[in-house]
């Protein structure tokens, strides 16, 4: 058990550096309320499942290809510039439209979602983290401990989530305008710049 909470840790602190989705479940979050910063979250999970999967089942070096991560990057960097950019756009109007807080509860899943499945990092994170974990478990304890313990990995990853969207929903309730446009815009610049910055590693990967 005290192994199992461990990897549930291991899940917990690995969500917790600023990022993406974390940013983007913010400014949902504030914008929307607890439903739509959860649901980006769980849309992200989503996409860590997929790569969990692919690296249980050994399909590691289909995730390291060249022209994935070429891909990745420039798909990511679409996603990133098109959330940010439209979430800037959308600030002014963000605090009038509180009240009809129901939004498309699919668009937020889908940006959670696609933010993690574009995120090249997420890949050096589950091919570098997971894939460690994954052969350790498998050397220490066998394969049949291998499902317990990323299912930790995942109850930790999903804590966090939970986390996220409760500090983004307490600001939804009490924070003022000026608080939430401010939350907002710098959520909406972040991921700009995680935009730019894919953009900038795609360009390396097709002309450095």
């Amino acid at each position: 058990m005290n192994v199992f909470i461990t990897y549930m840790i291991l899940g917990l602190s690995l969500s917790a550096p600023i990022g993406p989705v974390n940013a983007a479940q913010l400014d949902k979050g504030v914008k929307l309320g607890f439903l739509h910063a959860w649901l980006v979250g769980l849309g992200a999970m989503v996409a860590d499942a997929i790569y969990m999967l692919l690296i249980y089942f050994g399909l590691a070096h289909f995730l390291d290809t060249p022209f994935l991560k070429t891909f990745l990057w420039l798909f990511g960097c679409f996603v990133l510039l098109y959330t940010g950019i439209e979430s800037l756009l959308n600030i002014r109007s963000s605090y009038a439209s509180k009240a009809s807080s129901d939004g498309s509860a699919s668009k937020s899943f889908m940006s959670g979602f696609l933010l993690a499945l574009t995120n090249p990092l997420n890949i050096l994170f589950w091919l570098g983290i997971y894939g460690s974990v994954l052969a350790k478990t498998v050397e220490s304890h066998g394969m049949q401990q291998v499902f317990i313990y990323s299912l930790g990995i995942f109850i930790g990853i999903l804590l966090w989530d939970l986390i996220m969207a409760a500090i983004a929903s307490t600001l939804f309730k009490f924070g003022s305008k000026r608080i939430i446009q401010s939350i907002s815009g710098l959520a909406s610049l972040s991921l700009i710049g995680f935009g730019l910055y894919f953009g900038y590693q795609a360009f390396k990967a097709v002309f450095g």
